[in-house]
Protein backbone atom coordinates (compact mmCIF):
# COMPACT_ATOMS: atom_id res chain seq x y z
CA UNK A 1 0.00 0.00 0.00
CA UNK A 2 1.80 3.48 -1.12
CA UNK A 3 2.29 5.56 1.76
CA UNK A 4 0.04 8.95 1.64
CA UNK A 5 0.63 11.16 4.20
CA UNK A 6 -2.42 12.75 5.98
CA UNK A 7 -3.36 15.99 5.46
CA UNK A 8 -2.17 17.80 9.40
CA UNK A 9 1.05 16.10 8.05
CA UNK A 10 1.25 18.09 4.68
CA UNK A 11 0.65 21.00 6.52
CA UNK A 12 3.61 20.52 8.93
CA UNK A 13 5.64 19.88 5.52
CA UNK A 14 4.31 23.07 3.75
CA UNK A 15 5.67 24.91 6.52
CA UNK A 16 8.85 23.29 6.47
CA UNK A 17 9.27 23.73 2.89
CA UNK A 18 8.95 27.78 3.71
CA UNK A 19 11.37 27.50 6.46
CA UNK A 20 13.88 25.68 3.97
CA UNK A 21 13.50 28.53 0.96
CA UNK A 22 14.23 30.83 3.48
CA UNK A 23 17.52 29.97 3.51
CA UNK A 24 18.13 28.23 0.44
CA UNK A 25 15.98 30.36 -2.23
CA UNK A 26 17.27 31.15 -5.66
CA UNK A 27 18.79 34.69 -6.72
CA UNK A 28 17.05 35.16 -9.77
CA UNK A 29 16.51 38.39 -11.83
CA UNK A 30 13.27 38.15 -12.25
CA UNK A 31 12.67 37.21 -8.16
CA UNK A 32 11.78 39.68 -5.62
CA UNK A 33 14.10 39.92 -2.70
CA UNK A 34 12.59 39.36 0.72
CA UNK A 35 10.55 42.25 1.95
CA UNK A 36 10.38 43.44 -1.65
CA UNK A 37 6.32 43.75 -3.48
CA UNK A 38 6.56 41.43 -6.70
CA UNK A 39 6.66 43.33 -9.81
CA UNK A 40 3.77 41.63 -12.07
CA UNK A 41 5.50 42.88 -15.42
CA UNK A 42 8.70 40.82 -14.49
CA UNK A 43 6.81 37.97 -13.30
CA UNK A 44 4.72 37.79 -16.29
CA UNK A 45 7.82 38.26 -18.68
CA UNK A 46 9.75 35.35 -16.77
CA UNK A 47 7.24 32.90 -16.89
CA UNK A 48 6.56 32.98 -20.79
CA UNK A 49 10.18 33.28 -21.10
CA UNK A 50 10.38 30.38 -19.15
CA UNK A 51 7.87 27.60 -20.61
CA UNK A 52 10.04 25.39 -22.61
CA UNK A 53 13.45 27.00 -21.51
CA UNK A 54 15.59 26.73 -18.97
CA UNK A 55 16.57 29.11 -16.06
CA UNK A 56 19.85 29.39 -17.66
CA UNK A 57 19.13 30.05 -21.14
CA UNK A 58 16.12 32.56 -20.13
CA UNK A 59 18.29 35.03 -17.73
CA UNK A 60 20.22 36.91 -20.15
CA UNK A 61 17.32 37.62 -22.47
CA UNK A 62 15.05 38.41 -19.33
CA UNK A 63 18.13 41.03 -18.30
CA UNK A 64 18.04 42.43 -22.13
CA UNK A 65 14.23 42.73 -22.19
CA UNK A 66 13.58 44.61 -19.13
CA UNK A 67 16.74 46.91 -20.05
CA UNK A 68 15.29 47.81 -22.89
CA UNK A 69 11.51 47.80 -22.29
CA UNK A 70 11.37 48.37 -18.57
CA UNK A 71 7.31 48.19 -18.28
CA UNK A 72 4.91 46.37 -19.71
CA UNK A 73 3.87 49.65 -21.41
CA UNK A 74 7.16 50.15 -22.90
CA UNK A 75 7.15 46.93 -24.59
CA UNK A 76 3.22 47.61 -25.70
CA UNK A 77 4.96 50.26 -27.23
CA UNK A 78 7.65 48.74 -28.96
CA UNK A 79 7.84 47.47 -32.47
CA UNK A 80 7.30 44.02 -32.85
CA UNK A 81 9.74 43.19 -35.47
CA UNK A 82 12.17 44.60 -33.05
CA UNK A 83 10.86 42.30 -29.67
CA UNK A 84 10.99 39.35 -32.71
CA UNK A 85 14.60 40.20 -33.03
CA UNK A 86 15.04 40.60 -29.43
CA UNK A 87 13.61 37.00 -28.56
CA UNK A 88 15.76 35.06 -31.34
CA UNK A 89 16.98 32.21 -30.32
CA UNK A 90 15.09 31.71 -27.49
CA UNK A 91 12.67 29.47 -29.75
CA UNK A 92 9.21 28.98 -29.50
CA UNK A 93 8.37 31.82 -31.65
CA UNK A 94 4.36 31.54 -30.89
CA UNK A 95 5.12 32.85 -27.28
CA UNK A 96 6.90 36.15 -28.93
CA UNK A 97 3.73 36.92 -30.89
CA UNK A 98 1.47 35.97 -27.78
CA UNK A 99 4.20 38.80 -25.71
CA UNK A 100 3.83 41.42 -28.09
CA UNK A 101 -0.12 40.69 -28.56
CA UNK A 102 -0.36 40.30 -24.42
CA UNK A 103 1.63 43.60 -23.66
CA UNK A 104 -1.10 45.59 -25.58
CA UNK A 105 -4.08 44.12 -24.07
CA UNK A 106 -2.41 45.21 -20.79
CA UNK A 107 -1.48 48.44 -21.70
CA UNK A 108 -5.40 48.91 -22.90
CA UNK A 109 -6.78 47.99 -19.55
CA UNK A 110 -7.67 50.24 -17.05
CA UNK A 111 -4.86 52.00 -15.74
CA UNK A 112 -2.43 49.57 -17.80
CA UNK A 113 -2.51 46.90 -15.06
CA UNK A 114 -2.04 43.58 -15.03
CA UNK A 115 -5.36 41.17 -14.07
CA UNK A 116 -4.90 39.95 -10.64
CA UNK A 117 -7.41 37.08 -10.51
CA UNK A 118 -6.39 33.25 -11.96
CA UNK A 119 -9.52 34.28 -14.57
CA UNK A 120 -8.28 37.61 -15.56
CA UNK A 121 -4.97 36.36 -16.21
CA UNK A 122 -6.38 33.16 -18.36
CA UNK A 123 -8.11 35.91 -20.59
CA UNK A 124 -5.22 37.36 -21.83
CA UNK A 125 -3.14 36.38 -25.43
CA UNK A 126 -0.59 33.55 -24.59
CA UNK A 127 -1.46 32.93 -20.55
CA UNK A 128 -2.47 29.23 -20.07
CA UNK A 129 -3.51 27.47 -16.66
CA UNK A 130 -0.05 27.32 -15.51
CA UNK A 131 1.30 30.72 -15.93
CA UNK A 132 -2.01 32.33 -15.01
CA UNK A 133 -1.82 30.47 -11.42
CA UNK A 134 1.94 31.39 -11.28
CA UNK A 135 1.19 35.04 -11.92
CA UNK A 136 -1.46 35.11 -9.43
CA UNK A 137 0.15 33.49 -7.28
CA UNK A 138 3.87 35.00 -7.54
CA UNK A 139 2.34 38.85 -8.30
CA UNK A 140 -0.83 39.12 -6.33
CA UNK A 141 -0.46 36.57 -3.51
CA UNK A 142 -3.33 35.03 -4.77
CA UNK A 143 -3.85 31.13 -3.05
CA UNK A 144 -3.26 28.87 -6.59
CA UNK A 145 -1.98 25.62 -7.41
CA UNK A 146 1.18 26.18 -9.36
CA UNK A 147 2.59 23.10 -10.99
CA UNK A 148 5.72 23.11 -13.50
CA UNK A 149 7.67 20.13 -13.95
CA UNK A 150 9.16 20.66 -11.29
CA UNK A 151 6.91 20.35 -9.06
CA UNK A 152 5.17 17.62 -11.05
CA UNK A 153 8.16 15.45 -10.18
CA UNK A 154 8.32 16.60 -6.40
CA UNK A 155 4.67 15.82 -5.89
CA UNK A 156 4.96 12.38 -8.27
CA UNK A 157 7.83 11.65 -5.68
CA UNK A 158 6.21 12.54 -2.59
CA UNK A 159 2.94 10.47 -3.49
CA UNK A 160 4.79 7.94 -5.21
CA UNK A 161 1.77 8.38 -7.75
CA UNK A 162 2.00 5.71 -10.16
CA UNK A 163 0.00 6.82 -12.66
CA UNK A 164 2.05 7.93 -15.57
CA UNK A 165 2.14 11.96 -16.77
CA UNK A 166 0.74 13.23 -18.46
CA UNK A 167 -2.46 11.63 -17.21
CA UNK A 168 -1.76 12.39 -13.77
CA UNK A 169 -2.24 15.78 -14.48
CA UNK A 170 -5.25 16.64 -12.94
CA UNK A 171 -4.03 14.06 -9.97
CA UNK A 172 -1.06 16.37 -9.32
CA UNK A 173 -2.57 19.90 -9.43
CA UNK A 174 -5.64 18.31 -7.28
CA UNK A 175 -2.59 17.50 -4.60
CA UNK A 176 -0.83 20.67 -5.16
CA UNK A 177 -4.00 22.89 -4.39
CA UNK A 178 -4.27 20.42 -0.80
CA UNK A 179 -0.87 21.48 0.47
CA UNK A 180 -0.90 25.26 -1.43
CA UNK A 181 -0.96 27.69 2.36
CA UNK A 182 -3.16 30.68 2.23
CA UNK A 183 -0.13 32.13 3.74
CA UNK A 184 2.56 33.00 1.15
CA UNK A 185 1.25 31.29 -1.34
CA UNK A 186 4.03 33.11 -3.90
CA UNK A 187 6.72 31.98 -1.85
CA UNK A 188 5.56 28.16 -1.35
CA UNK A 189 5.48 28.03 -4.86
CA UNK A 190 8.47 28.55 -5.80
CA UNK A 191 9.73 27.04 -2.73
CA UNK A 192 8.47 24.15 -4.34
CA UNK A 193 10.18 25.37 -8.09
CA UNK A 194 13.34 25.54 -6.51
CA UNK A 195 13.31 22.33 -4.14
CA UNK A 196 12.54 20.26 -7.70
CA UNK A 197 15.71 22.74 -9.36
CA UNK A 198 18.11 22.27 -6.37
CA UNK A 199 17.49 18.78 -4.30
CA UNK A 200 14.38 16.57 -6.07
CA UNK A 201 16.18 16.61 -9.70
CA UNK A 202 15.91 14.00 -12.02
CA UNK A 203 17.99 12.23 -11.71
CA UNK A 204 20.29 11.46 -8.17
CA UNK A 205 18.13 13.49 -5.64
CA UNK A 206 19.37 14.87 -2.71
CA UNK A 207 16.81 13.82 -0.44
CA UNK A 208 18.96 13.61 2.55
CA UNK A 209 18.64 17.60 2.46
CA UNK A 210 15.32 17.47 1.68
CA UNK A 211 12.98 19.62 3.92
CA UNK A 212 10.33 16.51 2.68
CA UNK A 213 12.42 13.84 3.61
CA UNK A 214 10.62 12.14 6.32
CA UNK A 215 6.84 12.38 4.98
CA UNK A 216 8.08 11.41 1.06
CA UNK A 217 6.70 8.08 -0.07
CA UNK A 218 8.85 7.25 -2.98
CA UNK A 219 11.88 7.95 -0.72
CA UNK A 220 10.48 5.43 1.70
CA UNK A 221 10.60 2.89 -1.15
CA UNK A 222 14.02 3.86 -2.56
CA UNK A 223 12.02 4.53 -5.54
CA UNK A 224 12.58 7.94 -6.35
CA UNK A 225 14.60 8.35 -9.00
CA UNK A 226 11.48 6.21 -10.88
CA UNK A 227 9.21 8.81 -10.47
CA UNK A 228 7.42 10.67 -12.34
CA UNK A 229 6.03 7.74 -14.71
CA UNK A 230 6.13 8.45 -18.32
CA UNK A 231 4.45 7.15 -21.17
CA UNK A 232 6.61 6.45 -23.84
CA UNK A 233 7.54 9.22 -26.23
CA UNK A 234 6.55 8.65 -30.03
CA UNK A 235 9.20 8.84 -32.31
CA UNK A 236 8.96 12.35 -34.55
CA UNK A 237 8.38 12.21 -37.95
CA UNK A 238 11.77 13.34 -39.79
CA UNK A 239 11.22 16.50 -42.26
CA UNK A 240 13.75 17.65 -45.19
CA UNK A 241 13.93 20.57 -47.20
CA UNK A 242 16.07 23.28 -48.68
CA UNK A 243 17.41 26.70 -47.92
CA UNK A 244 19.19 28.88 -50.59
CA UNK A 245 22.02 31.03 -49.76
CA UNK A 246 22.35 33.69 -52.24
CA UNK A 247 25.06 36.57 -51.58
CA UNK A 248 26.00 39.70 -53.59
CA UNK A 249 29.92 40.36 -53.86
CA UNK A 250 29.17 44.03 -51.79
CA UNK A 251 28.47 41.75 -48.47
CA UNK A 252 24.61 41.45 -48.34
CA UNK A 253 22.54 38.29 -48.38
CA UNK A 254 18.82 37.46 -49.19
CA UNK A 255 16.53 37.00 -46.15
CA UNK A 256 12.36 37.14 -46.03
CA UNK A 257 9.81 37.13 -43.64
CA UNK A 258 8.25 34.04 -42.62
CA UNK A 259 4.02 34.35 -42.48
CA UNK A 260 3.45 35.84 -39.26
CA UNK A 261 0.81 32.51 -38.56
CA UNK A 262 2.29 29.39 -38.30
CA UNK A 263 5.32 27.78 -37.07
CA UNK A 264 8.21 30.53 -36.59
CA UNK A 265 5.35 33.39 -37.87
CA UNK A 266 6.90 36.71 -38.55
CA UNK A 267 10.31 35.43 -38.07
CA UNK A 268 12.72 35.85 -40.56
CA UNK A 269 13.93 33.43 -42.72
CA UNK A 270 17.10 32.07 -45.11
CA UNK A 271 14.56 31.39 -48.28
CA UNK A 272 13.70 27.77 -47.94
CA UNK A 273 11.67 25.09 -49.54
CA UNK A 274 8.67 23.94 -47.71
CA UNK A 275 9.73 21.08 -45.16
CA UNK A 276 8.19 17.91 -46.20
CA UNK A 277 8.81 14.04 -45.05
CA UNK A 278 8.59 13.21 -48.99
CA UNK A 279 10.92 16.07 -49.90
CA UNK A 280 12.19 15.63 -53.40
CA UNK A 281 15.94 16.63 -53.25
CA UNK A 282 16.57 16.05 -57.02
CA UNK A 283 13.77 18.86 -57.66
CA UNK A 284 15.11 21.46 -54.61
CA UNK A 285 15.81 24.35 -57.01
CA UNK A 286 12.70 24.45 -58.03
CA UNK A 287 12.12 26.34 -54.82
CA UNK A 288 14.67 28.73 -55.07
CA UNK A 289 13.82 32.11 -54.47
CA UNK A 290 15.29 33.09 -58.03
CA UNK A 291 15.54 31.26 -61.12
CA UNK A 292 18.15 31.09 -63.32
CA UNK A 293 21.16 31.14 -60.55
CA UNK A 294 23.77 28.46 -60.62
CA UNK A 295 22.90 26.59 -57.44
CA UNK A 296 25.51 24.60 -56.07
CA UNK A 297 25.11 22.13 -52.95
CA UNK A 298 26.79 22.60 -50.10
CA UNK A 299 28.42 20.11 -48.09
CA UNK A 300 26.96 19.54 -44.34
CA UNK A 301 23.51 19.32 -43.28
CA UNK A 302 21.70 21.73 -40.77
CA UNK A 303 19.46 19.41 -38.55
CA UNK A 304 17.06 21.00 -35.92
CA UNK A 305 14.38 19.14 -33.31
CA UNK A 306 10.75 21.12 -33.23
CA UNK A 307 8.41 19.69 -30.90
CA UNK A 308 6.39 17.57 -33.03
CA UNK A 309 9.42 16.72 -36.24
CA UNK A 310 12.99 16.60 -36.41
CA UNK A 311 14.01 18.71 -39.42
CA UNK A 312 17.14 17.99 -42.00
CA UNK A 313 18.15 21.04 -44.32
CA UNK A 314 20.57 20.41 -47.13
CA UNK A 315 21.58 24.32 -48.10
CA UNK A 316 22.54 25.30 -51.50
CA UNK A 317 24.67 28.75 -52.43
CA UNK A 318 24.26 31.05 -55.37
CA UNK A 319 26.20 34.15 -56.14
CA UNK A 320 24.57 37.13 -57.31
CA UNK A 321 25.34 40.50 -58.67
CA UNK A 322 25.16 43.59 -56.86
CA UNK A 323 22.43 44.93 -58.93
CA UNK A 324 20.54 41.87 -58.32
CA UNK A 325 17.08 42.66 -57.30
CA UNK A 326 15.26 41.08 -54.02
CA UNK A 327 12.66 39.23 -55.67
CA UNK A 328 8.75 39.78 -53.84
CA UNK A 329 8.54 39.41 -50.26
CA UNK A 330 12.58 39.59 -49.58
CA UNK A 331 15.16 42.20 -48.83
CA UNK A 332 18.69 42.00 -48.62
CA UNK A 333 20.32 42.17 -45.63
CA UNK A 334 24.47 42.91 -44.68
CA UNK A 335 25.72 40.07 -43.65
CA UNK A 336 27.76 41.91 -40.80
CA UNK A 337 24.32 42.65 -39.64
CA UNK A 338 22.51 39.36 -40.43
CA UNK A 339 22.93 37.81 -36.39
CA UNK A 340 20.46 40.79 -35.42
CA UNK A 341 18.03 39.40 -37.46
CA UNK A 342 15.20 37.70 -35.81
CA UNK A 343 16.57 34.49 -36.77
CA UNK A 344 14.59 31.74 -35.50
CA UNK A 345 17.88 28.95 -34.21
CA UNK A 346 16.99 27.09 -37.31
CA UNK A 347 17.87 29.36 -39.84
CA UNK A 348 21.05 30.12 -37.88
CA UNK A 349 22.24 26.49 -38.13
CA UNK A 350 21.75 26.90 -41.90
CA UNK A 351 23.32 30.08 -41.80
CA UNK A 352 26.27 28.40 -40.00
CA UNK A 353 25.84 25.44 -42.57
CA UNK A 354 26.25 28.24 -45.52
CA UNK A 355 29.14 30.05 -44.02
CA UNK A 356 31.05 27.09 -43.40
Amino acid sequence: MLHKPDVPVMRVAADDLLVWYDRHRRRLPWRAAPGETPDPYRVWLSEIMLQQTTVRAVGPYFEAFVARWPTVAALAAADGEDILKAWAGLGYYSRARNLIACARAVAGRPGGRFPDTEEGLRALPGVGAYTAAAIAAIAFGRRAAVVDGNIERVITRLHALETPLPAAKPEIRRLVDAITPADRPGDFAQAMMDLGASLCTPKRPACGLCPWMKPCAARLAGTQETFPRKMPKAVRPLRRGAAFWLVRPDGYVLVRKRPDKGLLGGMTEIPSSPWTEDFDMARATDHAPLRGMRWRRLPGEARHGFTHFELVVTVFAADALTTTKAPEGCRWVRLAELDGEALPTAMRKIAAVARG
